[in-house]
């Protein structure tokens, strides 16, 4: 099942962690500084569970600033902004 999460603040990054685990989710953010992190696997929040899942290599997690890329297909759309 393919998702897309809007906003990847405390509540929207840990949802998409979450549901990676188990599904492709694709992270959306306007602040393209927290996309480019993320996409680097680098934690752009202060929690201790967030940064080490990141660094999973089981995730299918995947990260952009566009719209358009992140819904296309998706099954589901999470807003958390």
């Amino acid at each position: 099942m393919k998702i897309a999460v809007f906003g990847l603040g405390y509540v929207g990054l840990s949802n998409a962690i979450m549901l990676a685990q188990h599904n492709t989710v694709i992270g959306c953010d306007i602040a393209a500084e927290r996309v480019k992190m993320l996409s680097r696997r680098q934690s752009p929040i202060q929690d201790d569970l967030v940064e080490q899942y990141l660094l999973r290599d089981d995730l299918d997690l995947s990260f952009t600033t566009e719209m358009s890329t992140a819904i296309g297909g998706a099954d589901f759309a999470i807003a958390a902004v």
